[in-house]
């Protein structure tokens, strides 16, 4: 039987974490939750009206996505941007033993698929601040790092690999 894992798909917005994580988690053979859903209608309503998540922000939320992860019975993946060192060891603290995948690639690349997206209560003036929140995981993290500009059953499939072999 194959270890159940609880995998956090992390990474500025745009950069797939949704798609991603949802073939990640057939590919584990588990659940997938979109921390999106998980964030409160406070913080939904500052993003779409541009406003940059503060830290005090986004706490209660990464206290719900390391609850969600440490109550998971088999595997599961949820997709969170994730962006600090700190957001991540928090998610750790509540969530056990829980992994990391790395979505990363070029900014004009992350800023088209941004533009090219509807519905969604995040706006491309908000790019910025999330490079410039992002703290790159070093190594000392383990995390498995994806380029998204290869095809997204690539990114699955190899990340499951990494995650596999540990």
């Amino acid at each position: 039987m194959a270890e159940d894992m609880k995998v956090v798909v992390m990474g500025v917005t745009s950069t797939g974490k949704t798609e991603t994580g949802q073939r990640l988690a057939a590919a584990l053979d588990g659940a997938f939750v979109d921390g999106d859903d998980l964030h409160p209608a406070a913080n939904v309503e500052k993003m779409a009206q541009g406003t940059p998540l503060e830290d005090a922000d986004r706490w209660p939320w990464l206290d719900r996505i390391g609850d969600v992860l440490g109550a998971a019975d088999g595997t599961i993946v949820v997709a969170c941007s994730a962006l600090k060192r700190s957001y991540r060891d928090r998610i750790r603290a509540r969530g056990g033993d829980v992994r990391f995948v790395h979505l990363t690639g070029p900014r004009d690349v992350i800023a088209a698929r941004m533009a090219e997206r509807t519905g969604h209560f995040m706006p491309v003036s908000l790019l910025d601040s999330q490079l410039a929140t992002l703290e790159v995981p070093g190594a000392e993290e383990g995390v498995v790092t994806a380029d998204i500009t290869r095809p997204l059953d690539v990114i699955a499939a190899e990340a499951a690999g990494a995650l596999r072999r540990g």
